[in-house]
């Protein structure tokens, strides 16, 4: 009894990839510290709501592509009988509507545009498969997390605008570099260098926001991303064979390094070893439940 619901569990944490949770509370910690770090009693409905809209993503993902799957991913949970396609969806739309419901409790406003990003979620799983420029929809997911951060955690939304919008935004390019390559694991084929430079957005906005006395601090940050990145694709820019899966689960463990740089110029100690934290986190966790 123990091994089969110790089984289940597994199951249900592959299936919603929790290995890459902590990215997205990084995600939402960033965006909300940009905006003014305020209406604190909001974070941790926030945090709950996007962590049910990154799982109902997940769930999602895989009953959207139990048939490819059952062709070319034939240990992913649906094709190899761990859990019935029916039930993957009850789980997606079940971890949706929580997600909506959670985040309407951070405001009307952050409710409403939590529909927003539900319909770009669906949207995005139902495509990813057909459509070529499908990672910029996977950008797009993330940009939204940072925006609706940035709505909770300000004190006047509609003056919401300046750094939390371009941070999103140099976090959207680097998903959809990392995206791009991540498309490869399914296919089989060699990895593209073009979506690599989208990777390095983060660091020309860390040259833009971090001047005088800010600079230092982001240019040490920034160094840590860039070693982080330089490991992670080394094996792309090296003749062999590459593990994509390995270089895309420490790409998405390097998010939480590009939402570090983001609250670099005036970001505390103490935020700064939470973030450390996730990162550690993220790696812990991927060792025992894929990241992709």
């Amino acid at each position: 009894m123990h091994q089969t619901l110790a089984a289940r569990l597994r199951t249900l944490l592959i299936l919603g990839r929790v290995s890459n949770l902590p990215t997205v509370w990084s995600n939402c910690l960033a965006g909300w510290w940009l905006a003014g770090a305020g209406n604190s009693s909001r974070l941790p409905w926030l945090l709950l709501g996007m962590s049910s809209l990154y799982l109902s993503g997940m769930y999602l993902n895989d009953a959207f592509d139990a048939e490819f799957d059952r062709q070319r991913r034939t240990t992913r949970p649906i094709p190899s009988g761990q859990i019935s396609a029916p039930e993957v969806w009850r789980y997606g739309w079940a971890w949706l509507g929580s997600g909506i419901l959670l985040l309407f409790a951070t405001g009307l406003l952050a409710g409403t545009l939590s529909l927003v990003l539900a319909a770009f979620i669906i949207l995005y799983n139902q495509s990813h498969k057909l459509v070529t420029a499908s990672p910029w929809l996977m950008g797009i997911c993330r940009f939204w997390v940072y925006f609706i951060a940035g709505i909770a955690g300000a004190a006047d939304p509609d003056a919401m605008v300046g750094w939390t919008v371009w941070c999103g935004l140099a976090l959207a390019l680097y998903i959809v570099g990392l995206s791009y390559v991540a498309r490869r694991e399914s296919y089989r084929s060699p990895v593209p260098y073009w979506p690599l430079l989208l990777l390095a957005a983060p660091f020309f906005l860390a040259w833009l926001m971090d001047p005088g006395e800010s600079r230092p601090a982001g240019l040490w940050i920034a160094a840590v991303l860039a070693l982080w990145i330089a490991r992670c694709v080394r094996p792309v820019l090296l003749s062999g064979t590459v593990n994509v899966g390995r270089v895309v689960s420490g790409l998405l463990a390097g998010i939480v390094f590009v939402d570090w740089l983001a609250v670099a110029p005036e970001c505390p100690r103490g935020l700064s070893l939470v973030f450390l934290a996730l990162f550690g986190t993220t790696q812990a966790l991927q060792r025992y439940i894929p990241a992709t």
